[in-house]
């Protein structure tokens, strides 16, 4: 299994804030280094020094690592128009030598579109579809040749589709729990798909429709990477995991249920019965990001005990 971080710079993290998780994610040998792709603060404090926009602070990122992934967990279909988008994360997957991955998802949160005067449809998932049809659109076109589309809210007309990302498969991560739509759009255009913060009760079947969905198109769903995000509060004593899950805005019962919370036992069983699920990839929610220690403690003495 993979072990990926991933955080919430919207509750106040500048970008050295960021700077710092990502060197540590790398020092300590995490996979991934992935941010929330949101311009305000829906949690607790006041947000401050304010938002950073991701694609911005990856391309940092991307000089200043030199191993781990790097990507966005997820951006809304609604920030950008997908033209832009693909142009930006090809120059962050060349700027960082081919370590960048996209998560798109539909968007769900009213009220940072309205803080910057970003319109929000109520219907959004044509979008998403149209999105995700256009970026992959866009990479896979071969070198020379020219894309076009035509859809209910894009058209593009004869684009070179430059520049072309490092990777020859650009990792694209589709993210949510819906019941139809979501894993057809997963099984026709991700290279992983990602649950959301679904109860644990539901994991299995939430990721057994996106099987089923590959299946039904005639794709291996071996294929396609399953991942599920957690929120981790953990500690050496139960005192140390529960200030960890009060910097969370949260308690360390409720984070019990449905994150990765307690001491290290505790940890490694749920990890083990995540894995056991079939899941491939676990990003790791670590809501304060200035605790580096609660990094190390993972690294050193949780991961090591996984098989």
């Amino acid at each position: 299994m993979d072990f990926r971080i991933f955080i919430e710079p919207q509750v106040g993290a500048s970008y050295d804030d960021q700077l710092a998780i990502a060197q540590a994610t790398e020092r300590l040998g995490f996979d991934g280094f992935f941010r929330a792709d949101h311009f305000i603060n829906f949690h607790g404090g006041d947000g401050m020094p304010g938002p950073t926009d991701s694609w911005t602070t990856l391309a940092g990122l991307a000089r200043e690592t030199s191993r781990i992934a790097l990507g966005t967990m997820v951006s809304s279909v609604t920030f950008r128009h997908p033209g832009v988008l693909a142009i930006q994360v090809a120059q962050v997957d060349a700027m960082s030598g081919g370590r960048a991955e996209l998560g798109l998802g539909a968007g769900w949160n009213a009220r940072e579109h309205e803080a910057y005067g970003i319109p929000f449809p109520e219907k959004r998932f044509g979008i998403f579809e149209e999105q995700l049809a256009i970026i992959s659109g866009l990479w896979a076109t071969p070198l020379g040749e020219k894309y076009s589309f035509a859809g209910e809210h894009y058209t593009v007309v004869d684009s070179p589709a430059l520049p072309k990302p490092v990777q020859q498969r650009m990792p694209l991560i589709v993210g949510g729990s819906g019941q139809a739509k979501t894993p057809r759009l997963a099984a026709t255009y991700a290279t992983e798909y990602n649950t959301g913060f679904v109860p644990f009760d539901r994991l299995a079947p939430t990721m057994d429709r996106v099987r089923t969905a590959c299946t039904v198109i005639g794709r291996d769903p071996g294929d396609l990477i399953m991942s599920i995000p957690r929120t981790v509060a953990v500690g050496a004593t139960e005192a140390e995991a529960s200030r960890r899950a009060e910097a969370s805005y949260t308690d360390l019962a409720s984070l019990r249920r449905d994150g990765i919370a307690g001491t290290t036992d505790e940890a490694v069983d749920r990890i083990s019965a995540i894995q056991e699920l079939g899941v491939d990839r676990l990003y790791l929610q670590v809501v304060d990001f200035r605790d580096l220690d609660h990094l190390d403690f993972i690294a050193r003495e949780i991961l090591p005990k996984l098989d």
